[in-house]
Protein backbone atom coordinates (compact mmCIF):
# COMPACT_ATOMS: atom_id res chain seq x y z
CA UNK A 1 0.00 0.00 0.00
CA UNK A 2 1.73 3.32 -1.23
CA UNK A 3 1.71 5.86 1.60
CA UNK A 4 -0.47 8.55 0.31
CA UNK A 5 -0.35 11.31 2.81
CA UNK A 6 3.12 12.93 2.15
CA UNK A 7 4.94 12.99 -0.75
CA UNK A 8 8.74 12.24 -1.11
CA UNK A 9 8.65 14.73 -4.02
CA UNK A 10 6.51 17.27 -5.68
CA UNK A 11 7.81 19.81 -8.53
CA UNK A 12 5.26 22.36 -8.79
CA UNK A 13 5.10 24.77 -11.34
CA UNK A 14 8.60 24.01 -12.36
CA UNK A 15 9.72 26.56 -15.70
CA UNK A 16 12.87 26.34 -17.75
CA UNK A 17 14.12 28.16 -20.12
CA UNK A 18 17.26 28.35 -22.42
CA UNK A 19 17.86 31.87 -24.24
CA UNK A 20 14.80 32.41 -25.61
CA UNK A 21 13.35 28.72 -25.62
CA UNK A 22 11.09 27.26 -22.83
CA UNK A 23 11.94 23.76 -22.69
CA UNK A 24 9.26 23.36 -19.56
CA UNK A 25 6.63 25.19 -18.75
CA UNK A 26 4.53 25.14 -15.25
CA UNK A 27 4.89 21.39 -15.21
CA UNK A 28 4.52 20.03 -11.98
CA UNK A 29 4.81 16.24 -10.89
CA UNK A 30 4.91 14.03 -7.79
CA UNK A 31 5.85 10.82 -6.02
CA UNK A 32 5.24 8.59 -3.60
CA UNK A 33 7.05 5.95 -1.79
CA UNK A 34 7.14 2.61 -3.01
CA UNK A 35 6.21 3.99 -6.27
CA UNK A 36 6.96 4.51 -9.89
CA UNK A 37 6.13 7.69 -12.47
CA UNK A 38 7.17 6.89 -15.62
CA UNK A 39 7.88 10.23 -17.22
CA UNK A 40 6.69 9.87 -21.31
CA UNK A 41 6.78 12.06 -24.44
CA UNK A 42 8.68 12.73 -27.71
CA UNK A 43 12.49 13.40 -27.80
CA UNK A 44 12.51 16.77 -27.09
CA UNK A 45 9.15 17.11 -24.90
CA UNK A 46 10.66 18.28 -22.12
CA UNK A 47 10.85 15.32 -19.58
CA UNK A 48 14.70 14.86 -18.94
CA UNK A 49 14.92 18.84 -18.79
CA UNK A 50 12.13 18.35 -15.62
CA UNK A 51 14.19 15.82 -14.44
CA UNK A 52 17.54 17.06 -14.37
CA UNK A 53 15.85 19.98 -12.34
CA UNK A 54 15.35 17.26 -9.59
CA UNK A 55 18.70 16.07 -9.61
CA UNK A 56 20.85 19.78 -9.52
CA UNK A 57 22.15 18.96 -13.26
CA UNK A 58 19.59 22.21 -14.68
CA UNK A 59 18.29 25.42 -12.56
CA UNK A 60 15.01 26.48 -12.56
CA UNK A 61 13.43 29.48 -13.57
CA UNK A 62 10.55 29.78 -11.28
CA UNK A 63 8.44 26.83 -9.44
CA UNK A 64 8.87 24.88 -6.40
CA UNK A 65 10.57 21.67 -5.74
CA UNK A 66 9.34 20.14 -1.91
CA UNK A 67 10.69 16.91 -0.63
CA UNK A 68 9.13 15.42 2.00
CA UNK A 69 6.58 18.26 2.29
CA UNK A 70 9.30 20.58 2.97
CA UNK A 71 10.41 23.10 0.22
CA UNK A 72 14.11 21.75 -1.10
CA UNK A 73 17.10 23.90 -2.01
CA UNK A 74 18.43 22.47 -5.43
CA UNK A 75 20.80 23.93 -6.67
CA UNK A 76 23.39 21.64 -7.96
CA UNK A 77 23.66 17.32 -7.83
CA UNK A 78 25.52 17.75 -4.53
CA UNK A 79 22.62 19.12 -3.02
CA UNK A 80 20.28 16.57 -4.84
CA UNK A 81 22.57 13.45 -2.71
CA UNK A 82 21.96 15.16 0.01
CA UNK A 83 18.24 14.78 -0.20
CA UNK A 84 18.56 11.27 -1.35
CA UNK A 85 18.30 11.97 -4.81
CA UNK A 86 20.24 9.65 -7.51
CA UNK A 87 20.45 9.18 -10.87
CA UNK A 88 21.22 6.27 -12.67
CA UNK A 89 21.42 7.50 -17.01
CA UNK A 90 21.26 5.39 -19.91
CA UNK A 91 25.17 4.96 -20.26
CA UNK A 92 25.70 3.83 -17.44
CA UNK A 93 28.68 5.61 -14.99
CA UNK A 94 30.18 2.34 -14.14
CA UNK A 95 34.34 1.94 -14.22
CA UNK A 96 35.13 -0.84 -16.46
CA UNK A 97 38.06 -1.72 -15.24
CA UNK A 98 37.38 -2.33 -11.70
CA UNK A 99 35.00 -5.26 -9.91
CA UNK A 100 31.35 -4.39 -8.59
CA UNK A 101 32.98 -3.41 -4.62
CA UNK A 102 35.36 -0.89 -6.19
CA UNK A 103 32.55 0.46 -8.47
CA UNK A 104 30.09 1.36 -4.91
CA UNK A 105 32.87 2.68 -3.20
CA UNK A 106 34.35 4.87 -5.76
CA UNK A 107 35.31 8.16 -4.85
CA UNK A 108 34.43 7.02 -0.96
CA UNK A 109 36.81 4.26 -0.58
CA UNK A 110 36.98 2.75 2.99
CA UNK A 111 40.12 2.80 4.72
CA UNK A 112 42.16 0.68 7.57
CA UNK A 113 43.38 2.58 10.51
CA UNK A 114 46.58 3.04 8.81
CA UNK A 115 45.10 4.22 5.63
CA UNK A 116 44.86 1.55 3.26
CA UNK A 117 42.48 0.40 0.96
CA UNK A 118 40.11 -1.81 3.31
CA UNK A 119 39.14 -4.18 0.36
CA UNK A 120 37.63 -6.93 2.60
CA UNK A 121 34.82 -4.22 4.40
CA UNK A 122 34.57 -2.81 1.29
CA UNK A 123 33.70 -6.12 -0.56
CA UNK A 124 31.33 -7.34 2.53
CA UNK A 125 29.70 -4.29 2.01
CA UNK A 126 29.09 -5.14 -1.61
CA UNK A 127 27.96 -8.77 -0.87
CA UNK A 128 25.17 -7.06 1.74
CA UNK A 129 23.80 -4.54 -0.95
CA UNK A 130 24.11 -6.86 -3.83
CA UNK A 131 22.70 -9.42 -2.11
CA UNK A 132 19.34 -7.64 -0.91
CA UNK A 133 18.78 -6.41 -5.10
CA UNK A 134 20.23 -9.27 -7.04
CA UNK A 135 20.19 -12.25 -4.45
CA UNK A 136 21.61 -14.37 -7.87
CA UNK A 137 25.07 -12.23 -8.07
CA UNK A 138 27.83 -13.81 -7.78
CA UNK A 139 30.82 -11.87 -10.11
CA UNK A 140 32.25 -9.94 -7.03
CA UNK A 141 35.98 -10.39 -8.25
CA UNK A 142 35.41 -9.50 -12.29
CA UNK A 143 35.95 -6.21 -13.83
CA UNK A 144 32.67 -4.82 -14.49
CA UNK A 145 33.14 -4.92 -17.89
CA UNK A 146 32.83 -8.70 -17.78
CA UNK A 147 29.78 -8.11 -16.51
CA UNK A 148 25.89 -8.35 -18.29
CA UNK A 149 23.87 -5.37 -18.99
CA UNK A 150 21.08 -6.34 -16.53
CA UNK A 151 24.25 -7.02 -14.03
CA UNK A 152 25.90 -3.85 -14.63
CA UNK A 153 22.35 -2.12 -13.94
CA UNK A 154 22.28 -4.06 -10.43
CA UNK A 155 26.04 -2.08 -9.89
CA UNK A 156 25.17 0.95 -10.53
CA UNK A 157 21.31 1.06 -8.57
CA UNK A 158 23.51 -0.59 -5.33
CA UNK A 159 26.08 2.01 -6.10
CA UNK A 160 23.00 4.74 -5.91
CA UNK A 161 21.56 3.09 -2.60
CA UNK A 162 24.16 1.87 -0.81
CA UNK A 163 24.49 5.77 0.34
CA UNK A 164 21.01 5.71 1.26
CA UNK A 165 19.51 7.15 -1.75
CA UNK A 166 15.46 7.46 -1.29
CA UNK A 167 14.66 8.98 -4.65
CA UNK A 168 16.36 7.30 -7.67
CA UNK A 169 16.03 9.16 -11.25
CA UNK A 170 16.34 5.75 -13.89
CA UNK A 171 16.94 7.09 -17.57
CA UNK A 172 15.92 4.27 -20.07
CA UNK A 173 17.27 1.50 -17.90
CA UNK A 174 16.71 -1.40 -20.32
CA UNK A 175 17.60 0.16 -23.28
CA UNK A 176 19.56 -2.13 -25.56
CA UNK A 177 18.82 -5.04 -23.25
CA UNK A 178 17.43 -8.32 -24.12
CA UNK A 179 14.41 -9.82 -22.79
CA UNK A 180 16.40 -11.51 -19.67
CA UNK A 181 18.33 -8.54 -18.63
CA UNK A 182 15.07 -6.58 -19.23
CA UNK A 183 13.40 -8.98 -16.92
CA UNK A 184 16.31 -8.70 -14.17
CA UNK A 185 15.94 -5.05 -14.36
CA UNK A 186 12.56 -5.31 -13.70
CA UNK A 187 13.01 -7.51 -10.03
CA UNK A 188 15.60 -4.69 -9.54
CA UNK A 189 12.99 -2.22 -9.82
CA UNK A 190 10.18 -4.05 -7.54
CA UNK A 191 13.06 -4.95 -4.76
CA UNK A 192 13.63 -0.90 -4.66
CA UNK A 193 9.99 -0.18 -4.66
CA UNK A 194 9.07 -2.50 -2.06
CA UNK A 195 11.86 -0.87 0.03
CA UNK A 196 9.96 2.52 0.27
CA UNK A 197 12.56 3.65 -3.00
CA UNK A 198 10.34 6.01 -5.01
CA UNK A 199 11.31 5.84 -8.77
CA UNK A 200 11.19 7.77 -11.68
CA UNK A 201 11.45 6.07 -14.53
CA UNK A 202 12.17 7.95 -18.03
CA UNK A 203 11.41 5.34 -20.93
CA UNK A 204 10.58 5.23 -24.82
CA UNK A 205 9.08 1.36 -24.36
CA UNK A 206 5.59 1.49 -23.53
CA UNK A 207 4.95 -2.21 -22.63
CA UNK A 208 8.33 -1.26 -20.06
CA UNK A 209 6.08 1.22 -18.54
CA UNK A 210 3.01 -0.45 -17.83
CA UNK A 211 5.31 -3.81 -16.66
CA UNK A 212 7.08 -1.45 -13.90
CA UNK A 213 5.10 2.09 -13.21
CA UNK A 214 2.36 3.39 -11.18
CA UNK A 215 1.71 5.84 -12.89
CA UNK A 216 2.75 7.90 -16.26
CA UNK A 217 2.92 11.63 -16.79
CA UNK A 218 2.94 12.81 -20.14
CA UNK A 219 4.78 15.88 -21.28
CA UNK A 220 4.14 17.74 -24.97
CA UNK A 221 6.09 20.81 -25.90
CA UNK A 222 7.63 21.47 -22.54
CA UNK A 223 3.99 20.95 -20.45
CA UNK A 224 2.74 18.04 -19.03
CA UNK A 225 -0.74 16.62 -20.82
CA UNK A 226 -1.53 14.78 -18.17
CA UNK A 227 -1.35 12.11 -15.59
CA UNK A 228 -3.23 8.94 -14.48
CA UNK A 229 -2.81 5.77 -13.13
CA UNK A 230 -1.80 2.60 -15.63
CA UNK A 231 -4.38 0.43 -14.19
CA UNK A 232 -7.01 3.70 -15.36
CA UNK A 233 -5.48 3.85 -18.85
CA UNK A 234 -4.90 1.65 -22.11
CA UNK A 235 -1.51 1.76 -23.88
CA UNK A 236 -3.44 3.22 -26.84
CA UNK A 237 -4.60 6.05 -24.51
CA UNK A 238 -1.24 6.71 -22.95
CA UNK A 239 -0.05 6.88 -26.92
CA UNK A 240 -2.97 9.35 -27.78
CA UNK A 241 -1.28 11.48 -25.22
CA UNK A 242 1.90 11.43 -26.21
CA UNK A 243 1.26 12.22 -30.10
CA UNK A 244 -1.99 14.34 -29.95
CA UNK A 245 -1.96 15.85 -26.60
CA UNK A 246 -6.09 14.10 -25.89
CA UNK A 247 -6.72 13.47 -22.44
CA UNK A 248 -8.82 10.41 -21.93
CA UNK A 249 -11.18 9.97 -18.51
CA UNK A 250 -8.84 7.92 -16.35
CA UNK A 251 -6.02 10.50 -16.56
CA UNK A 252 -5.54 14.08 -14.97
CA UNK A 253 -5.35 16.90 -17.62
CA UNK A 254 -2.29 19.08 -17.42
CA UNK A 255 -1.65 22.62 -19.33
CA UNK A 256 -0.25 20.46 -22.17
CA UNK A 257 -3.74 18.89 -22.89
CA UNK A 258 -5.60 18.94 -26.18
CA UNK A 259 -8.19 21.99 -25.54
CA UNK A 260 -11.86 20.29 -26.90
Amino acid sequence: MLDRKTPLVEMIDISVSFGGLKAVEDASVDLYPGEVVALLGHNGAGKSTLIKVLSGAYKRDRGTIRIDGQEAAIANPRDAKAYGIETIYQQLAVADNVDAAANLFLGRELTTAIGTLDDAAMEAKAREVMGRLNPNFRRFKEPVKALSGGQRQSVAIARAILFNARILIMDEPTAALGPQETAQVGDLIRQLKSEGIGIFLISHDIHDVFDLADRVCVMKNGQVVGTAATSDVTKDEVLGMIILGKVPPGATAGPGALKA
